[in-house]
């Protein structure tokens, strides 16, 4: 079960499986891998499945992702800028086919090198004649395809990649969608950065930031850099903003709890341990040439986190996240339920 602004409440079957890669030969320092499936529907009439691998090999060598991911998602668009209108919105359906698959190899202590292949299909209708979106002129309206090839580097020395309290972990991918693959040629980049500084034995610090860029002769709109998710911009609808670069920071303060305490009932056997959480940052999407510090946005918000798989540190969260409040709108904000931390 999950919920999100985007998606009202979620439903449906999801599977974790979370083991380590070097079971034969095991390695102290080995981080967890996992495999997920999701098949969910939500209560705004979305369908999604969805699975996804992240794997270690012995002593953390190399880190291989893949995601396939079907999605029948009406989603509402608000047009493009960061001065849309909530009255202007438009609901429209989209069908989207996504493949991904990352390598890197671990070149130093913690560097990491490797390549990255992308492929996404959209399709788009509207879904009624309201708002925005049936008069606009958009590149791709109706759908269109990209397959992004990149490299990526990686410097990474957390203490854990869930539930981390010490280190810094930064990435970067550079891709390039050709026009033999690609409906356009598109160059993409992608910056995320964290530090994580611990306070006490209980308290950690994160500090993280995203940036991320669409260039090119011709920008599909649904390719656009989209402000807002349960990561970063918490309170933002996803693609409330969106425009040819996205740029946000954020804080994060965790308290780890562990009450030491036994709940035992029929089948039911815990010991829960807790995490509070508080974040505040800013960010704002802008054309080339366009960034100015008075287009930030505020964002900032309050969460909890329960550690269902101690020794992985893997959490379920729940997060409030507040933003801005525009002339005549009420102020943005959603609830968010899900899996792993924001960062």
């Amino acid at each position: 079960m999950g919920y999100s602004p985007e998606k009202g409440f979620e439903f449906g079957l999801a599977s974790l499986y979370s083991y380590y890669g070097d079971k034969r030969n095991p390695s102290p320092d080995t981080r967890n891998s996992t495999l997920a499936m999701l098949a969910t529907f939500t209560t705004n009439h979305q369908f999604k499945l969805n699975f996804q691998s992240d794997n270690w090999t012995r002593n953390n060598d190399y880190h291989i992702k893949t995601n396939l991911r079907y999605h029948n998602f009406p989603v509402y668009y608000y047009g493009l800028g960061d001065t849309t209108r909530y009255n202007n919105r438009s609901l429209i359906g989209n069908k989207r086919y996504k493949l991904a698959v990352e390598a890197e190899k671990r070149v130093t202590s913690h560097f990491y090198a490797g390549l990255s292949v992308t492929y996404q299909h959209d399709v788009y209708t509207a879904d009624n004649d309201k708002g925005v979106f049936p008069e606009s002129e958009l590149v791709d309206k109706t759908g269109g395809y990209a397959t992004f090839l990149g490299v990526t580097g990686v410097y990474d020395n957390r203490d854990n990649q869930n539930y981390c309290t010490n280190g810094t972990y930064v990435r970067f991918n550079a891709a390039y969608a050709p026009s033999f693959l690609s409906k356009h040629p598109l160059w993409r980049f992608e910056l995320k950065a964290s530090q994580f500084i611990p306070l006490t034995h209980k308290s950690t610090l994160g500090l993280n930031g995203y940036a991320h860029s669409l260039q090119g002769n011709t920008l599909p709109f649904y390719l656009l850099p989209e402000l807002g998710n349960d990561n970063i911009m918490r309170g933002y609808y996803t693609g409330r903003y969106r425009d040819q670069n996205y740029l946000a920071a954020q804080a994060e303060y965790r308290y780890f709890i562990d009450p030491k305490m036994r709940i035992k009932l029929w089948f039911v056997d815990l010991r829960p341990t807790f995490a509070l959480a508080g974040f505040a940052g800013t960010g704002t999407v802008f054309e080339n040439g366009g960034f100015s510090f008075s287009r930030l946005k505020p964002n900032y918000g309050l969460g909890i986190r329960y550690f269902y798989d101690k020794s992985a540190r893997i959490t379920v969260r729940l997060d409030y996240g507040w933003g801005e409040k525009r002339p005549g709108e009420k102020r943005q904000s959603g609830f968010y339920l899900s899996l792993s931390e924001a960062f």
